[in-house]
């Protein structure tokens, strides 16, 4: 019997692939490797760049409630925080505290479906970098208090040359198709995990 899978990646300009010339980004890359090793899909990437935790929050149920059709087997993928962590006037676009709390508020909103959370991946900018590490521990904590699965991305990413070759070569941000491998790489495990339940 077919088994109507459909996933909905909602976050930043990462979900949505910017600066990868394959137009695939990691949540491409998710999506191809699962339909190659045998697994039907229908994916929707609702990644819009330079959004915070606060405007995808306020956007994600009207977004995904029309890809999510009864008898669908309806999962949502979600990825933000670099844009939250971003100093405009001395201070991030959004607080710490505030970046999990709307995490926390998205998780409860979304209590009837399977979710995967993917953390910030890192920049070439060190001192944001800190705080996007930060932050990385305060979704670590909201993901555990939900029992919600959460891919630690930001470190081994941080340690990755390719990675770090790849977004400084780019726009100081995002890498381009070798960059998202590595990240594709790193969450296929937690993924393929989450897609077994």
């Amino acid at each position: 019997m077919w088994n109507d899978l459909r996933v909905c990646f909602i976050g930043d300009s990462f979900v949505g692939g910017v600066g990868d010339p394959r137009c695939l980004g990691w949540a491409g890359r998710l999506a191809a490797q699962t339909y190659a090793s045998g697994q039907p899909l229908t994916t929707y990437n609702l990644g819009v760049r330079m959004q915070t935790s606060t405007e995808i929050l306020g956007r994600w149920q009207s977004e995904c409630a029309p890809r999510f059709p009864d008898g669908s087997d309806a999962r949502l993928v979600i990825s933000f925080g670099v844009n939250d962590t971003t100093s405009i006037d001395g201070r991030p676009r959004v607080a710490p505290e505030q970046s999990a709390v709307n995490l926390s508020e998205l998780l409860t909103q979304a209590a009837e479906l399977p979710v995967l959370v993917v953390a910030p991946p890192p920049i070439d900018d060190a001192e944001q970098n800190a705080r996007t590490a930060t932050l990385d521990e305060h979704f670590a904590e909201v993901c555990a208090a939900a029992t919600v699965p959460y891919v630690r991305v930001h470190q081994p990413l941080r340690d990755s040359a390719v990675w770090m070759r790849e977004v400084r070569a780019g726009d100081g941000a995002h890498p381009g198709a070798a960059g998202y491998d590595e990240l594709s790489a790193l969450v296929w495990p937690h993924w393929r995990e989450w897609l077994a339940r």
